[in-house]
């Protein structure tokens, strides 16, 4: 007989050990077990429990991850760590194009353990073979079986130290000679050098290095990929022309060894140039079959937004462990009561659950919208494989390019202040280096900065939305886009037209209701950026002067609302299919309101300012919105958190532990790692007598 579906679940999910959590599991309008698999499907489920339980049983990854080493020991130890994740063999090469969500749950299983290992694997064994295949050809393949052997270690070297985000710039050269057949890869100064290479400082023997292609007469065809051999593999030492080095700590991910290297007349041969795009021949001519170096670019977006794309789901990952250990311990915290003798949680305060439901919801929403983003740059890469030049498959790569742009900004920051918004609703238990929230904050830090400043990377998609409006046409076909994304500009004018119509407090508790608000904010911006940057080329500055006055309250809000209500509308439509189990569809709609109408919270100025609200009883409207969702999944919140939430091994979090026994967690952790009734080893020298001396004298 077939297994059942409860059985599948029991076999999957153990259940969580009884204690003070369990009054609140109790409580929940579903199983979060049902949630779980809904939510990840079994596959997925599986292969992350495969993950979390070969790292608990493996004494080398016995915590700490990485503190009281010095910076030395962890690296070492996080490169120990990679080594191992290699030899298990967790996914294939084979099976990742079959199942593209695994290699997003590998990186995102490896990432909730520690973010320097995760990033470590994942540019060795994804960024650098992924590379390879998109912007080479079946000359390059060649190295992904030594990849996946960890014969080479590979990283990708673009930024420079004087240039990060503007990538055209780029100073390293790469001149070909035609005598030799060989590139000379040279860094004309130290303001040149490759500058924040992750896997570089230490370890890695290979980069895919990008630099300015110069023919033999001199003329320049923009920026190329080449492969460039740093170390020998034996030794670890540089090879001649080459100075490479470690950058030293940083605020975080110090497992992590980010290098610098400078190139002194490097000559690589003609096969190491990435050619997908564009190639040389041996006799030195330039051969491509773009018709204008701004045409190739633009193919190659889909390569630069691979990057992005991923910093969304390791932010969403930060974001969800924040959470996870926010509301377990809000739902075991007992502070203050109604009477002297009765003490309640501190998650049936109305305020707590308004400060932290919110990012329970926005977890959600922007869970499922890295996932079905990375899907569909695992559709880009298809046809970038397949050499699919159709107009669609460009415009497939601008989409993607435009909503990466956005992504990576709206969840890094969300997550950034998430993280913080936990830590503080931790009070000063938050604070305690062992229960996480601080690495936390620090290691997602760099989310917002590297792959592009979270700033200049909205720029990206508010050009892209600016450059549909100024196409032309009065047939509205302009607005069709792969991902439809951007289809219901189609209605640009009418929707302009729109007024806040909610008639109850019912009403505004579908996210419906803040999905038409959404949709009129994007087309209002539009208007306004459109009209703004107009207004600016009008006065006689440049075009450049005139975007740069333009970003301000115009540009950047523009691109900010659009990806919000690109995740919101995925959300809603995700929450409201008939799939949805019926245990499933109330919490998960609730979540879905939920988010818009937070998220829209912060555009009440410019809703009122446009005329789509008016009078106070909008804004109360959706005030009194926010907090009756808040109080609906009050009780459904250790439920929600307990289907995302990893075991509490990989937490690592005394005050999140699965049980809730957040005292007697937390005093166990405080005593393990403390020397009770020990005299401090400082404390001899202190106490000699010169040294009191002195103190006595400066007193």
């Amino acid at each position: 007989m077939a297994p059942t579906r409860k059985g599948s679940e029991d076999a999957l999910f153990p259940d969580f050990p009884r204690g003070p959590l369990q009054a609140y599991r109790a409580r929940a309008s579903f199983s979060w077990k049902e949630l779980a698999l809904f939510w990840e499907g079994e596959d997925v489920l599986r292969f992350k429990k495969t993950i979390f339980s070969a790292l608990e049983k493996d004494p080398l990854f016995a915590h700490p991850r990485g503190h009281d080493l010095s910076l030395e020991q962890y690296r070492e130890l996080t490169f120990r760590r990679c080594k191992r994740i290699f030899e298990y063999d967790f996914l294939s090469p084979t099976e990742l194009p079959q199942s593209p969500l695994k290699f997003l749950a590998l990186t995102n299983s490896l990432g909730m353990y520690d973010w320097s290992l995760a990033t470590k694997v994942v540019l060795h064994s994804f960024f650098f073979v992924s590379t390879l295949y998109s912007s080479g050809l079946e000359r390059h393949f060649r190295y992904i079986p030594k990849i996946f052997r960890m014969e080479i270690f590979g990283c990708l070297a673009l930024t420079e130290l004087s240039h990060g985000s503007n990538t055209k710039a780029i100073r390293t050269t790469a001149h070909y000679d035609p005598a030799t057949e060989e590139f000379v890869l040279h860094s004309p100064d130290f303001e040149a050098a490759k500058f924040w290479v992750g896997n570089m400082g230490k370890t890695s023997t290979h980069a895919v290095v990008f630099a300015q292609l110069y023919m033999p007469g001199g003329q320049c065809h923009g920026l190329y990929p080449f492969i460039v051999q740093i170390r020998d593999p034996k030794t670890l030492l540089p090879m001649p022309g080459v100075m490479v080095g470690d950058m030293g700590r940083k605020i975080g991910q110090n497992g992590l060894d980010n290098g610098f290297a400078m190139f002194h007349k490097v000559r690589v041969p003609r096969q190491n140039l990435l050619n997908r795009t564009g190639d040389v021949t041996p006799e030195g001519a330039y051969v491509t079959h773009f018709k204008d170096d701004r045409q190739r670019f633009g193919a190659s977006l889909g390569t630069l937004s691979t990057g992005r794309v991923c910093i969304v789901g390791m932010s969403v990952t930060n974001l969800k462990l924040a959470v996870c250990i926010a509301l377990r311990f809000s739902a075991t915290r007992r502070q203050f009561g109604p009477t002297d003798g009765e003490e309640i949680p501190v998650l049936e305060y109305q305020l707590q659950q308004w400060r932290l439901l919110p990012y329970l919801a926005a977890t959600y929403a922007l869970d499922h919208f890295s996932k079905l983003l990375f899907l569909d740059l695992v559709q880009l890469q298809q046809g970038l494989l397949a050499d699919d030049r159709s107009a669609r498959q460009a415009e497939l790569g601008r989409e993607i390019h435009a909503l990466a742009s956005a992504g990576k900004p709206l969840a890094s920051w969300t997550a950034q202040r998430g993280i913080q918004e936990c830590r503080e609703a931790c009070g000063g238990h938050g604070y305690l280096a062992v229960n996480r929230l601080g690495d936390l904050r620090d290691d997602n830090d760099p989310n917002c900065t590297y792959e592009g400043d979270n700033n200049v990377l909205l720029q990206q998609t508010s050009n892209y939305l600016l450059g549909l409006l100024g196409r032309g046409g009065p047939d509205g076909a302009r607005f069709e886009s792969p991902l439809k994304s951007v289809d219901f500009l189609e209605a640009y004018p009418a929707i302009l037209c729109q007024k806040f119509e909610v008639a109850s407090l019912q009403d505004c508790l579908d996210s419906a209701a803040p999905l038409a608000a959404y949709k009129w904010l994007v087309c209002y911006l539009l208007r306004e950026s459109h009209e703004k940057l107009n207004q600016e080329r009008k006065s006689g500055i440049s075009d450049f002067e005139a975007r740069n006055n333009s970003q301000v309250y115009c540009c950047r809000s523009l691109a900010l609302a659009f990806l919000e209500l690109t995740v919101l509308r995925r959300f809603h439509e995700h929450t409201h299919q008939p799939d949805v189990p019926p245990s499933l569809r109330a919490p998960l709609q609730r979540l879905s309101a939920l988010y818009g109408l937070w998220s829209l919270g912060q555009h009440m100025a410019l809703l009122y300012r446009g005329g789509y609200c008016s009078g106070e009883r909008d804004s109360k409207l959706m005030e009194s919105a926010i907090l009756e969702l808040c109080a609906q999944l009050k009780d459904d919140a250790v439920a929600l958190v307990d289907a995302l939430a990893p075991p509490d091994f990989i937490l690592d979090s005394p005050i999140g532990r699965a049980d809730g026994e957040l005292c007697r967690n937390l005093w166990a952790a405080i005593l393990q790692g403390s020397r009770v009734l020990e005299r401090p080893s400082w404390w001899p020298e202190f106490t000699r007598k010169p040294v009191l001396g002195s103190l006595k004298a400066q007193l």
